[in-house]
């Protein structure tokens, strides 16, 4: 059987969702349409599934070895719920935390440190009598912020959280059994940390001793609670640790985001006058910030530090350049310079936006007086002629 040819495909699981499978199939037909034969096979796709982003597929897979009658391992389980949350798919991490309960499998410290970093399951902790290490106050803090309703006391909670961090417990549980559940992952990738994304890189970008902190000043950004975020900052300093550039980052946003342009441009100053590494994250986070509102002085400070970011050899990413596109293209009024020079940037090195980003500033070209033969023009519409057979996008509308 081709192990991972099953993978392909998002209709799977779709189609398995209306055919439940409910019959007995041909061999042949089973063996096209399974994931795995055994145990070892499934960790395997499980792991790749993981590697590729598509925690989606995680349910499905076990829905699959539960059909044919295989035996989840603990190891197993661990590979599921780490890879669910990583996808921040909550339901699904405690849907198998309850399955493998059901199993006679007790979780165990590393699998409660997994689950607590997105869901607060404080009392199953106490009861086993285990101690929190810095992942796990990382995400109380995590949970603090997506409770629903938000509580009025979210940011004294999450002070209050630093605080206790401080005296965490020294059993740490991330060590060789975190990393036998998912081989090549960071410890901030398995436990769903806003730097997961960051933690390989270099030149003082995380400062791994920071963790609590971290999740702290992200959940501070996302609430714009800028009274408790520049609480924490003096409270790192007091600590004697230096911001980084990933706090230095959320303390842009956290004033960007609350529309104080000029405190959060002061940050992004200090920070290249210090003589520290400049990252191409700083000027994204800039642009992004300052374009909050569609201000004028906004967009034009959005436009000044990508011709900054340019200046300095930083080229965009596709994920980077679409993000921003699809943000300055829904810009109401103005000369839509912003847009124009994402586009342009993005068209100089080749690269395709995302459909999303493409249409958005398809749809704001057409709220302007452009010509119909002008060259930026025609280039989307080619671009959204080949997305459209790909994702069967809205008709043509010219």
């Amino acid at each position: 059987m081709k192990l991972l040819q099953s993978i392909n495909g998002h209709g799977r699981t779709y189609l398995r969702s209306l055919q439940r499978r409910y019959y007995a199939a041909q061999t042949e037909e089973y063996l096209r349409r399974n994931y795995a034969n055994n145990i070892s096979e499934y960790n395997t796709v499980v792991g790749s599934l993981t590697a590729q982003r598509r925690h989606f597929l995680l349910r499905d897979v076990y829905d699959d070895m539960m059909l044919d009658g295989i035996q989840p391992s603990r190891d197993t389980f661990h590979s599921l719920i780490a890879g669910t949350m990583k996808g921040a798919r909550l339901q699904d991490a405690v849907f198998f935390r309850d399955e493998m309960k059901s199993m006679g499998l007790l979780p165990d410290a590393t699998l409660y440190n997994f689950l607590i970093s997105t869901y607060a399951i404080v009392r199953d902790m106490t009861a086993a009598g285990l101690g929190l290490n810095k992942f796990c106050y990382a995400g109380l803090i995590i949970a603090h912020k997506h409770k629903i309703p938000l509580a009025d006391d979210t940011a004294t909670k999450i002070i209050e959280l630093i605080e206790q961090s401080k005296g965490w417990s020294s059993a740490d549980v991330t060590g060789a059994t975190a990393e036998n559940v998912m081989m090549g992952v960071s410890p901030e990738e398995l436990f769903n940390m806003p730097t997961a994304e960051f933690a390989h890189r270099r030149g003082g970008f995380v400062d791994k001793r920071l963790t609590v902190y971290h999740a702290a000043f992200h959940a501070l950004a996302d609430l714009r609670y800028v009274e408790a975020m520049e609480t924490i900052l003096k409270m790192l300093e007091q600590d004697n640790n230096q911001s980084d550039a990933f706090i230095t980052m959320q303390v842009m946003r956290c004033y960007l985001h609350s529309g104080d342009l000029d405190r959060g441009y002061k940050v992004f100053e200090d920070y290249m006058n210090s003589g520290r590494v400049p990252f191409i994250e700083l000027y994204v986070t800039l642009a992004e910030g300052a374009m909050v509102g569609y201000t004028p002085k906004g967009m034009q400070i959005a436009q000044d530090a990508l011709v900054q970011m340019t200046s300095r050899n930083f080229n965009l990413s596709q994920r980077m350049g679409s993000d921003l596109l699809l943000i300055a293209a829904r810009e109401k009024t103005g000369g839509y310079t912003t847009a124009n020079y994402l586009w342009d940037l993005m068209q100089a090195r080749n690269i395709t936006p995302s459909q999303p980003a493409v249409e958005a500033y398809f749809d704001g070209l057409k709220e302007r007086e452009i010509p119909s033969d002008d060259p930026r023009l025609l280039k989307v519409i080619e671009i959204l002629d080949n997305y459209r057979p790909r994702f069967n996008g809205r008709p043509q509308r010219l």
